[in-house]
């Protein structure tokens, strides 16, 4: 039975989506399932939103979707680091966000011993103390190769 080698080279650092870029990896877990590593790479003085957010009046919270495929079945749902959470008078509300370099992780459980490649993407909101940026969508792409045997 083959498994899955790691894909630790990034797939591509993403252009610069304003004050945010992302890099997406994957790696073998020890029981068969592939942790895909969703990193946001914030600059200093801005912040993106946590993926649930007190209610829908305010900031956009950051959400993943993920292209299904018969390779792969995801498990769950991506989790994220413990979110900062502060009043935002230009929202009105409490806030929840990230800054510095959030990882989210989602695991997949493989359905082959192929090469397949993880697609799908992220949208988030991206602030600082004074504005905001429109929501962007970022596309996620990594390829996961199948271990060689030794």
């Amino acid at each position: 039975m083959t498994a899955l080698l790691p894909t630790i080279a990034m797939i591509g650092m993403l252009p610069a989506n304003g004050p945010v870029a992302w890099s997406f990896t994957s790696q073998p877990a020890s029981n068969g399932s592939i942790t895909i590593d969703l990193t946001a790479r914030i600059e200093k003085g801005w912040h993106i939103y946590a993926t649930e957010l007190p209610n829908n009046d305010g900031p956009i919270a950051t959400s993943f979707r993920f292209m299904a495929s018969e390779a792969f079945v995801v498990v769950g749902k991506p989790t994220e680091p413990t979110p900062e959470e502060h009043y935002d008078p230009n929202f009105g509300m409490t806030v929840r966000y990230h800054s510095g370099t959030p990882h989210f992780l989602l695991t997949v459980m493989p359905r082959t011993h192929e090469a397949f490649t993880f697609e799908g993407e992220v949208e988030f909101m991206v602030c600082n103390d004074k504005t905001c940026l429109p929501p962007t969508v970022v596309p996620i792409t990594v390829r996961v190769e199948p271990l060689q045997k030794k």
